[in-house]
């Protein structure tokens, strides 16, 4: 089934201490309530070892929204302003997003 009407928001997060994985994923899961999110998928890397396959981030997050609109809405939420600054900031080495929207 082809998405349609879709804006992707993927995050891939990489640890300063490998040791705060869950304490990061606990952080993500605050997220589940902001209404502006359709779907969203919290997870890490598969056990798939193909070259192309990067397998260096520790978690990822992949967000569906049903447009810029409510990404940008998502972005200024306070759930999420509250991530960003208590989790990812002070526990992320770095923090690479990609963005896309349907063509």
């Amino acid at each position: 089934m082809l998405l349609e009407n879709t804006f992707v928001h993927h995050v891939h997060f990489w640890l300063h201490d490998k040791a705060d994985k869950q304490q990061l994923i606990d952080g993500l899961n605050t997220l589940l309530p902001i209404t502006h999110i359709r779907q969203i998928h919290i997870g890490v890397p598969a056990e798939t070892f193909r070259s192309v396959v990067d397998r260096s981030y520790d978690v990822s997050l992949l967000l569906l929204f049903d447009g810029p609109a409510e990404q940008e809405a998502y972005q200024v939420d306070p759930t999420h302003v509250y991530f960003a600054e208590n989790y990812a900031k002070p526990l992320c080495s770095k923090v690479v997003v990609a963005d896309s929207v349907n063509i």
